[in-house]
């Protein structure tokens, strides 16, 4: 039993978006460490779907409801009475943010406040984790790694409001958790650039891979030279798990904020995750149409530093880049080509990286 079983076994955990990329993989590793798991969502995102793939509905309360509506958003967490809150539902796209930029703001900044409302009626012990976003950062492009201390807020609406989030959060623990008999924990955490299988998004580079080569199609790059700092779902994901396990014995994280990334060294090109993922595949066509895209605008630099995390959770990434690649396109393959059974497929990803972490050092693998 590892330091996260010890802490999650037996407690009930409200996930919202546990739909979604991040929130099906952080909904099946809960299950797998004994946890109670009460998810909370508005659907499932598209076909084909993580959650659906693993048949994840079968091992958790798969309960409906949109986080634009406060009433249906308490009700579920009050009758839960939960131990903990992952709060993962949002609008996460960048380009569709300019597609529907009301939708957007309403999602990622009304949401969080009806989540953060909803906790204010519990009278028990809970932590939550309130996840934004690496993007909620006011990204001048610079070279260095963002800070936690640093300014807040985007050029596009996607950003802005995760940066508003970010303020709806820091708003309403010193409006109404900041009394001393507070029984609710809270904080935020930050991560991006985050790849793995079962991600199908639109207009995401790995899922653009997969659909067009495993339909023998060439992929269109938009910008193959932007940069970014891969991590593999699992590693922002033990972030969490670490935070959330850290409050439940320290209360002294309350109201802090926390990044989970990888190191800033590790910056690859899309164009390198492109030729590393194809190194898997058996036809593999891509073409750069940088010169001739036309679309809005999107970041081409964007480091967290992380170096609370490790100060304060003694957490660090646990996988380099090709490891990074390797995991994803192995679970692809397995889905693609092999007609694996895909839930065990990933959890034997979850039980492989954490041995990995665990052989590196990592005390929430201990």
């Amino acid at each position: 039993m590892n330091e996260l079983e010890k802490i999650f076994k037996g407690k009930v955990v409200v996930i919202t978006g546990h739909t979604g990329f991040k929130g099906s993989w952080l909904s099946l590793w809960l299950h797998s460490l004994g946890a109670s798991v009460v998810g909370l969502a508005n659907g499932v995102p598209g076909n084909p779907a993580h959650f659906d793939v693993i048949g994840l509905h079968k091992d958790i309360k798969d309960t409906r409801a949109d986080v634009r509506c406060a009433k249906d958003v308490e009700k579920i967490i009050v009758d839960a009475q939960p131990d903990f809150v992952f709060h993962l539902a949002a609008q996460a796209l960048v380009r569709d943010s300019y597609t529907n930029p009301a939708e957007t703001w309403d999602t990622n900044v009304m949401g969080t406040l009806h989540v953060m409302e909803a906790l204010r009626k519990l009278d028990k012990k809970c932590v939550a984790v309130m996840i934004t976003s690496d993007k909620c950062y006011d990204n001048v492009e610079w070279i260095w790694g963002y800070r936690e201390t640093d300014a807040l807020g985007g050029p596009d609406p996607y950003s802005a409001s995760k940066g508003a989030a970010e303020l709806v959060i820091k708003s309403q623990i010193k409006s109404f958790f900041s009394h001393k008999d507070n029984k609710v924990i809270i904080a935020s955490a930050r991560a991006g650039n985050v790849i793995g299988g079962g991600d199908w998004a639109e207009n995401r580079i790995v899922p653009d891979c997969v659909k067009a080569w495993s339909k023998d199609q060439t992929v269109e790059l938009r910008n193959p030279s932007a940069t970014r700092p891969w991590q593999l779902v699992l590693e922002p994901l033990s972030g969490y798990l670490t935070l959330a396990a850290a409050m439940w014995g320290n209360a002294a994280l309350h109201g802090e904020a926390f990044n989970f990334g990888p190191s800033i060294l590790q910056n690859h090109s899309v164009g390198d995750l492109v030729d590393h993922m194809a190194t898997f595949w058996k036809q593999v066509k891509w073409k750069d149409i940088s010169q001739s895209h036309e679309g809005p605008y999107e970041s081409t630099l964007l480091k967290l530093n992380c170096d609370k995390a490790l100060h304060h959770l003694k957490w660090w990434a646990a996988l380099g880049f090709e490891d990074t690649v390797k995991f994803t396109s192995e679970w692809y393959k397995a889905f693609y080509e092999n007609a694996k059974d895909i839930r065990q497929v990933s959890l034997d990803q979850i039980k492989l990286y954490s041995s990995t972490a665990k052989q590196m050092g990592l005390l929430w693998a201990q």
